[in-house]
C-alpha cells in the first residue's frame, strides 16, 4: 500500500450531501478569509520596516551604527541583534497565548466573536505602533497585534471549513492563505514607497489599522456557522441557515449528522484532556506536526527578512524592497494556483510536489550564496546577474511553498478535527505554529551569522523530512465531508491501529450501519 492511505481520491466517498456553491456562501467565505490580511500585512511590514534607516536609527541605534560604520563587515552578521528580532518575534508569543483563550471563545460564543476580538485587538496594536516613541511602545503594540492574530488564526480557518460545501472546501479555505499573501504583498509595496519618507515607518506600522478594520466590520456582517449554532443549542436557526448556505431545502442528512456530532461533542467535558485519548492520536499528531513543519520550511525567514536578506546579498535598500515585492507577487499568484487545483489534484499531491520544489531551490540558493560569500561573508562586488539568479531561485521556492505548505498548513488541520475537539485542536495547531514562528524569527539572524549559507541547507533538511512524513502518514482528505473524516483514519495503513474503538460514521435507514468495502488502488476504501 502506498504511504498515504485513506479515501478514494476521486471523490464520491461516503455521503454526498446535496448543495451548491452559492453566491451567498462564496461571498461569506471571501469576507471571512480577509481575516488573513492582518497576519500577512504584519509579516510583510515587519521585514520592510526593520530595513529602513530612519526606523533603525530611532529604535535600534546600535544596529544602525554597526551597519553604517563598516561597509566591509561580515554580511552574514550585519543585522544580528536580539533586540531587533525581539521586536519582530514578540508578536508570536502573544499570538500563542491568545490562541489558547480563543479556543474557549470560539467554542462557547461562536467563530464570529473570535474574529471580532482579533480585529479590534490588532487595530489597537497598530495604533500604538504608529505613534510609538520608544521600544517599549513598539513591543506593547506588537503584543496587541499578536493577541489579534491569535484570535483570527484560531477562528477563520474553522469558520471557512464549516461554511464551505465539502466539494469546494479546499478552494474556499485557501482564501485565508490568499489573504495572507495579499497582505504580505500590500505591505511590501507600501514599504517600497514609504521608505522614501523619513517617518514612512509610522505609515507602514499604522497602516495595519486598515486590514484590522476590514476583519472587524466583516465579522459583524457575517452569519454564524451552522456547526457553531448547533453547538450552542440553536438547532432551528442552524437548519434555516444551512438551507440558505447550501442553496437547497434538502439538508436533513447533513443537518442530522451535524446534530449527532454536536451531541457527541457535548458529552466531552474536557476537550483538552480528551485530545490525549488514543482515538485522537492521529489528529493530535497532525495538529503538532503540520504547523511545526510549516515553519521549518524556512518561508517566514524569506518573508520576514526578505528586504534584509536581499540587502545582505548585495542589493541596495530600494532594490531589496523591490525584490521583496516581486516575491510577494509570486506568492499571490502561486496561491491562486493552489485554489484551482487543491480540490482536483488533492492535498497530498500539492504537499509532495511543493516539498520537492522547495528542496531543490534551497540547495541551489545555499550553493549560490556559499560560492559568492564563502564563510567570511565578504562578497566583494556582487554581479547583478548573480543576484538575479538568487532571486529567481527564491521566487521558485516561494511558489512551491505558496501552493503547498502555505495554504495546506491551515486547510488540512482545520478539516480533520471532529467537532468535540475542534476548537481545542485548532488552538494547538495555532499555538505550535506561533511557537516555532517565534523561535525561527528570534534565532534566524543569529543562525545566519553562525551557519552562514548552511542555514538554507538546515531548512532543506527539514523540507526533506516533512515530504517523507506526508508521503507515509498523511491521508488524502479532498472531497470528504468534514463530519465523515473519521473514515480516512480508520482506513489508513498506520493510523487505523489507533481507531479500533471508533465506529464508522452514520447509521443507514432502518438501522443498518454503513460499512466499508475495499476499492481498487492505493487509497483503499469507499463507503457503501
Amino acid at each position: 500500500m502506498a504511504g498515504g492511505g485513506g479515501i478514494n481520491p476521486n471523490g464520491n466517498n461516503g455521503k454526498e450531501y446535496p448543495g451548491n456553491l452559492t453566491l451567498y456562501v462564496t461571498t461569506t467565505c471571501i469576507v471571512a478569509a480577509m481575516g488573513g490580511l492582518i497576519f500577512g500585512y504584519d509579516i510583510g511590514i515587519s521585514g520592510g520596516v526593520t530595513s529602513m534607516d530612519s526606523f533603525l536609527s530611532k529604535f535600534f541605534h546600535s544596529v544602525y551604527t554597526k551597519e553604517k560604520a563598516d561597509k566591509s563587515t561580515n554580511q552574514y552578521c550585519k543585522f544580528d541583534s536580539q533586540t531587533l528580532t525581539m521586536f519582530t518575534s514578540s508578536l508570536y508569543l502573544a499570538a500563542l497565548v491568545s490562541s489558547l483563550v480563543a479556543s474557549t471563545v470560539t467554542r462557547k460564543l461562536g467563530r464570529r466573536l473570535s474574529m471580532l476580538f482579533g480585529g479590534v485587538l490588532f487595530c489597537a496594536g497598530a495604533l500604538i505602533n504608529g505613534f510609538a516613541k520608544n521600544v517599549a511602545m513598539l513591543i506593547v503594540g506588537r503584543i496587541l497585534l499578536g493577541f489579534g492574530i491569535g484570535f483570527a488564526n484560531q477562528s477563520v480557518p474553522l469558520y471557512l471549513s464549516e461554511m464551505a460545501p465539502y466539494r469546494y472546501r479546499g478552494a474556499l479555505n485557501i482564501g485565508f492563505q490568499l489573504s495572507i499573501t495579499i497582505g504580505i504583498l500590500v505591505a511590501n509595496v507600501l514599504n517600497y514607497f514609504f521608505a522614501r519618507i523619513t517617518w514612512g515607518w509610522r505609515l507602514s506600522l499604522g497602516g495595519a489599522m486598515v486590514p484590522a478594520l476590514i476583519i472587524s466590520v466583516g465579522s459583524l456582517l457575517l452569519p454564524e456557522t451552522p456547526n457553531s449554532m448547533i453547538e450552542r443549542g440553536k438547532n432551528e436557526e442552524a437548519k434555516a441557515k444551512l438551507k440558505r448556505i447550501r442553496g437547497v431545502d434538502d439538508v436533513d442528512e447533513e443537518f442530522n449528522d451535524l446534530v449527532a456530532a454536536s451531541e457527541s461533542s457535548r458529552k466531552v467535558e474536557h476537550p483538552w484532556r480528551n485530545l490525549l485519548q488514543k482515538k485522537y492520536r492521529p489528529h493530535l499528531t497532525m495538529a503538532i506536526a503540520i504547523p511545526f513543519f510549516q515553519q521549518l520550511t524556512g518561508i517566514n525567514v524569506i518573508m520576514f527578512y526578505a528586504p534584509v536578506l536581499f540587502k545582505t546579498i548585495g542589493f541596495g535598500g530600494d532594490a531589496s524592497l523591490m525584490s521583496a515585492v516581486i516575491t510577494g507577487i509570486v506568492n499571490v499568484v502561486a496561491t491562486l494556483v493552489s485554489i484551482y487545483y487543491v480540490d482536483k489534484l488533492g492535498r497530498r499531491f500539492l504537499f509532495l510536489e511543493g516539498g520537492i520544489q522547495m528542496l531543490i531551490c534551497q540547495i541551489a540558493v545555499a550553493i549560490c550564496i556559499g560560492l559568492k560569500f564563502g564563510t567570511d561573508g565578504n562578497a566583494g562586488q556582487l554581479p547583478k546577474w548573480y543576484a538575479i539568479v538568487v532571486v529567481i531561485f527564491i521566487c521558485i521556492y516561494v511558489s512551491g511553498f505558496a501552493w503547498s505548505w502555505g495554504p495546506l498548513g491551515w486547510l488540512v488541520p482545520s478539516e480533520i478535527f471532529p467537532l468535540e475537539i475542534r476548537s481545542a485542536a485548532q488552538s494547538i495547531n495555532v499555538s505550535v505554529n506561533m511557537i516555532f514562528t517565534f523561535i525561527v524569527a528570534q534565532v534566524f539572524l543569529t543562525m545566519l551569522c553562525h551557519l552562514k549559507f548552511g542555514l538554507f541547507l538546515f531548512f532543506a533538511f527539514f523540507v526533506c523530512v516533512m515530504t517523507v512524513f506526508v508521503y507515509f502518514f498523511l491521508p488524502e482528505t479532498k472531497n470528504v465531508p468534514i463530519e465523515e473524516m473519521v473514515i480516512v483514519w480508520k482506513e489508513h495503513w498506520f493510523w487505523s491501529r489507533f481507531m479500533t474503538e471508533v465506529d464508522y460514521p452514520g447509521i443507514g435507514k432502518g438501522g443498518a450501519t454503513t460499512h466499508v468495502e475495499m476499492a481498487e488502488g492505493d487509497y483503499g476504501s469507499k463507503l457503501v
